[in-house]
Order: structure tokens, then sequence, then C-alpha cells
């Protein structure tokens, strides 16, 4: 269910992506701005969108982990740690 709602993210910020992409070009075929300035434009669009899919990540990650205190449930490394205990 995680991977599901990180790939309609990525997914949405693709078309997102390729929908500007689109739309600076037509400004650049009109002449409106340059070729150099679309290339500018896509290159922060992009750099801005990794750079919030790594924040929605954590913060995701974040989330889940509150979750997982809030409902005691054994984290792996709960569970590596009583493993080590039982081995003593």
């Amino acid at each position: 269910m995680l991977k599901d709602l990180l790939n309609i993210g990525l997914g949405s910020a693709l078309l997102v992506k390729e929908k500007v992409e689109e739309e600076l070009e037509k400004l650049a075929q009109k002449g409106k701005i340059s070729k150099e300035e679309v290339e500018e434009i896509v290159e922060k669009v992009k750099e801005k969108a990794i750079e919030k899919e790594e924040e929605t990540k954590e913060k995701l990650k974040k989330m889940i982990k509150d979750i997982l205190d809030e409902l005691n449930i054994a984290t792996k490394d709960d569970i590596e740690e009583l493993k080590k205990k039982i081995e003593k």
C-alpha cells in the first residue's frame, strides 16, 4: 500500500512535469521565452520535484513510525533486540 501511494505521487509529479514542459515549449514556439529559459525552468521544476519527493517520503516514514508506536506494534529493530536478549 505504501509503495502504491508513493507511485501515485510520482505518477502525478511526472504528469505535472510533462504538462509544464509542454506549455513551456508552446511559449518558446510563440517566441515568448527562449529555449534556454525553457531548459532553465524545467531544470528548476525537476529539482523542486525531487526535493518535495524526499520531503514527502520522510514525512510519510515519520507518520508510519508514529502510527506503529501508537498501536504499540513491534518494529524489526524491536524484534532483533529481543532475539539478542533470548540468545544470551
